[in-house]
Formats: C-alpha cells, structure tokens, sequence
C-alpha cells in the first residue's frame, strides 16, 4: 500500500461479503492499519477499534447517526457503543469471514473523514 491509501480507501465502495472474502492476513491488516489515523486492532486480532470524546450527549447521538447513514450505504454495519454519555466506541469486523476484511479499512477510512465535535484534552 502507498501513501495515499487512505484516500484509495475512501474511493472504494464495500464489496458484498456473503462468499468469496477472504479475511486478511495479520501482517495485511497491521500494513492497512497503518493508513488509518487512532484505529487499532483488537487483542485477537479480528476487529477495528476506535474511540472518540465527544463534547456532550447529543455531539455523540449525531456523530453516531452519521456513521449510521454511511454504514447503510456501504452495507457494512459496525458495532456502535455510546457509554458515559459522551463516549463513542466502534468496533467493525467482516462477520461473514469472523475477521478484518478489506471493507473494515474502507469503512474505517469513511467513518473518519465524518464532522464530529470532540471534546479538547485538557477542557472542562
């Protein structure tokens, strides 16, 4: 992958994945990973993990419907975690092959290029 793989991502469209997806090696996603900006992989190496502090309950609610309306165009949908009232947590996976999948980093990519009002490090 080359530097402008994150942009590569956000032009792609997610594949159907019922048959024919194989799930990336370890060493394909870690260099896909490298792409992304504060995703990571999950302990058992399957997921994408991202976290985000938003500056209040509805900065999330609208951050999440957001990531709502894009996971429904890709027919991709990740798992969406609002906790604490201000932090959002997704997690994507391919679930037809139970691991990552060139779609997750496509979706991942997309999911970032999303407005979202984060809370500053350090504010009240």
């Amino acid at each position: 992958m080359n530097a402008n793989s994150m942009e590569a991502f956000c032009t792609k469209k997610c594949r159907p994945c019922e048959g024919g997806m194989e799930r990336l090696s370890h060493e394909d996603a870690v260099e896909s990973l490298m792409q992304l900006k504060g995703w990571r992989i999950n302990e058992d190496g399957l997921r994408l993990e991202k976290q985000w502090l938003v500056t209040r309950f509805m900065a999330g609610i609208d951050f999440i419907n957001r990531v709502a309306e894009v996971s429904e165009a890709e027919g991709h949908h990740p798992e969406i975690h609002l906790t604490g009232f201000r932090h959002v947590w997704i997690e994507i996976w391919t679930h037809a092959v139970g691991g990552l999948t060139e779609n997750d980093f496509i979706l991942a990519a997309k999911i970032d290029q999303l407005p979202v009002d984060l809370k500053a490090i350090g504010g009240s």
